[in-house]
């Protein structure tokens, strides 16, 4: 039987604010295989971990990060918004599926290469569009990566080439058993984003999906271990 790994979005961020530390370790006690983050840029080129482009919506601070320094994020936050280097140290061993919104490849350059100065290079893998990915891929010729697809159309063969994906990274509702099952003869995994409902984690478990990021990763670990002690 396949085995799905749970991946958690961001932590667990229905009982941690998103993308802190709090929230990630409560992922791993509750059975992630996985922890997703996004990961920015202060003004003064620290990675942090940060989805959007200013802190307004988790902070009620009406500031973009690319006009603070780590030193000013840490300040403002009380230290709640961590570095990279501080998530890999919490995340301890455990793998790490790095997000890069509003990337750039001076930016994705510089995360790949903090990745590797912690150590993490084995254990980290790296998602976002084709662009994100393709500086990725320059900045290290050899990383796991996960590319982002949120289209029925395939990506095009030249992109897969550049790229090397190992995964390819759809949106849930796009996915059914025939396009991921066409998809891993073609030699990719499968990962979805971003069910949170029973009903959806199981269509994608029982489709053969071979990985499902979500926001309630106790959710998928239990139904992943009913299907697993489920008769085939």
């Amino acid at each position: 039987m396949r085995t799905v790994t749970a991946v958690a979005h961001r932590g667990d961020p229905y009982r941690f604010r998103e993308n802190t530390l709090p929230s990630l370790r409560s992922a791993l006690e509750r059975g992630a295989d996985a922890v997703e983050i996004d990961v920015r840029l202060s003004r003064d080129g620290v990675p942090v971990l940060l989805h959007d482009a200013t802190l307004k919506r988790l902070w009620d601070i009406d500031r973009p990060l690319s006009t603070l320094s780590a030193d000013e994020v840490h300040g403002l936050t009380g230290g709640g918004v961590p570095t990279l280097e501080e998530a890999v140290a919490a995340t301890d061993g455990h793998r790490l599926m790095v997000d890069l919104p509003g990337a750039t490849p001076e930016s994705v350059g510089t995360v790949v290469g903090s990745i590797a100065d912690c150590g993490a290079t084995e254990r980290a893998y790296y998602c976002a569009g084709a662009e994100t990915m393709l500086a990725v891929r320059a900045a290290d010729p050899v990383a796991e990566i996960a590319l982002t697809w949120t289209s029925l159309a395939p990506p095009r063969r030249g992109v897969l080439d550049a790229l090397r994906p190992r995964w390819l990274n759809y949106r849930f509702s796009l996915l059914d058993r025939e396009l991921a099952v066409q998809l891993q003869r073609q030699g990719f995994l499968v990962s979805a984003w971003t069910p949170d409902t029973k009903r959806s984690m199981r269509r994608l478990i029982d489709i053969g999906v071979d990985s499902i990021t979500t926001n309630r990763v106790d959710t998928l670990r239990a139904l992943c271990g009913a299907s697993e002690s489920t008769p085939s």
